[in-house]
């Protein structure tokens, strides 16, 4: 399906910054975005790739650092005027009926009394709550709060509905029967929506809904690349374009410097290209005993197996997977190569190492980590291998944000402890170095790549 020329909303090299003036963090790259009428789009990413953000800019929620963003063609100017969102948080007013909770934003615009009772109580027949309006939010289950969020939406008869992340707090069957009733609305034209933005970290609910996926890099956010699902709805997950397309999110997803192609059978549209390599890049926020399981799973596997298949065998979504897999690689247990992953040398001698000697081998692959790296030496460099950590606080503050600096330090220091390479006073705020470190045995050479 080619969608029509003229998008309902459309984003113009919209770009984020965040932090002062002097020293600006950019979340989201220049990017182009439209949302034609007729389609539901999803956007797909890893966690902090600005997911959220882009959603909030094209709603009008935030205005960009630069660009433009468009409705029908003119400049938006605040919120746009015929849109509503579904968030990840159930949001209901508790001391409100359910009733009352959808009657709410048409109160807000004026509409009378008479009118959006009767609005409202058709659209929470459309959503099945019909009987459960006088209902006060504390007696529901968390997929009927969900519905309430779903049917406050969408009696302001949206234009464009938002959703970010709606079905992630959700049991796996609420989440899986909410999504069927929401396409069946979709589909069967019981909401006068036009298009649907939907921001997930679900693989396989972006392929199941979507008409369009756009999937998104970090460090700045930006859209790696972008394609047409021509699958037939309703859609089979075992049907080989089906698993070809999670196959391929993943590809791009876990190969983070790769330019991608088109999936098989999927109609692609330009990717982006890799940004520069920063100075400290991102340290994936995984714990080693996660790193250690990966690698575990793998030796059991004859040491390769695809992403997409280890993913829906744990039933973990791509923001648990993927951190473990970029952790894993950075330190060079694994390679990934079209969406596989697969053990390296030191991975597999890792994977069947004991206790001790796999801290020995954590500590070698550790040490080529640009902020572990630089944790250590800074440390062994003063007399009494002490520093505040107010120090690599202000290093890193000029490439993240304050909050992912203070995740970043979370994560070395995990790192680092295991590796025995240093440890953190949590009280005195201060780095320091272990009396002994862990040696390898006698005769024994340990590669530092």
């Amino acid at each position: 399906m080619t969608p029509p020329t003229e998008p309902i909303i459309e984003a113009r090299a919209v770009e984020k910054f965040y932090g002062p003036k002097e020293a600006p963090i950019q979340v989201v790259a220049p990017t182009d975005l439209a949302i034609y009428p007729n389609e539901i789009v999803a956007l797909l990413g890893p966690s902090g790739s600005g997911k959220s953000t882009l959603l909030r800019i094209l709603s009008g929620l935030s205005s960009p650092s630069s660009g433009q963003v468009l409705w029908h063609g003119s400049p938006l100017a605040g919120p746009c005027p015929n849109v509503a969102i579904v968030f990840q948080s159930f949001a209901l007013f508790p001391w409100l009926t359910v009733l009352e909770n959808v009657e709410a934003p048409l109160k807000a615009r004026g509409v009378n009394s008479t009118e959006r009772t009767k609005r409202s109580l058709r659209i929470l027949d459309a959503v099945g709550l019909d009987g459960f309006e006088s209902a006060y939010p504390k007696e529901l289950s968390g997929g009927m709060k969900q519905r309430v969020g779903f049917a406050r939406a969408l009696v302001v008869e949206p234009e464009v509905l938002f959703m970010d992340e709606p079905f992630s707090a959700l049991d796996v069957l609420t989440a899986e029967n909410l999504r069927n009733e929401t396409l069946q609305l979709w589909e069967n034209k019981k909401i006068p929506t036009r298009a649907i933005f939907l921001v997930t970290h679900n693989i396989e609910e972006a392929v199941s809904l979507a008409d369009r996926v756009l999937v998104l890099g970090k460090n700045p956010g930006r859209i790696r690349t972008k394609f047409r699902v021509p699958i037939p709805r309703p859609r089979d997950r075992h049907d080989l374009r089906f698993l070809e397309a999670v196959d391929y999110i993943y590809r791009v997803l876990t190969q983070p410097d790769l330019i991608p192609t088109a999936a098989p059978e999927l109609e692609p549209a330009a990717a982006g290209s890799p940004p520069a390599r920063q100075k400290y890049p991102m340290l994936p926020h995984a714990r080693p005993g996660g790193i250690t399981g990966l690698v575990e799973l793998l030796a059991d596997r004859n040491c390769r197996d695809d992403i997409a298949h280890l993913a829906d065998d744990l039933a973990f979504e791509i923001d648990d997977l993927l951190p473990i897999v970029e952790a894993a690689s950075l330190l060079g247990f694994i390679t990934v190569k079209e969406g596989d992953a697969e053990l390296t040398e030191e991975g597999l001698a890792f994977a069947e190492a004991d206790i001790l000697r796999r801290k020995v081998l954590f500590r070698a692959a550790a040490e080529s980590v640009p902020l572990i790296r630089q944790i250590t030496r800074s440390l062994s460099s003063k007399a009494d291998h002490s520093l505040s950590d107010e120090f690599f606080h202000d290093i890193l503050d000029e490439h993240f944000s304050e909050e992912e600096t203070k995740r970043q330090l979370e994560t070395a220091v995990n790192w680092g402890r295991y590796a025995e390479l240093f440890d953190y006073d949590a009280k005195t705020g201060r780095f320091y170095m272990p009396e002994e470190q862990p040696q390898p045995a006698p005769g024994e050479e340990v590669s530092t790549r």
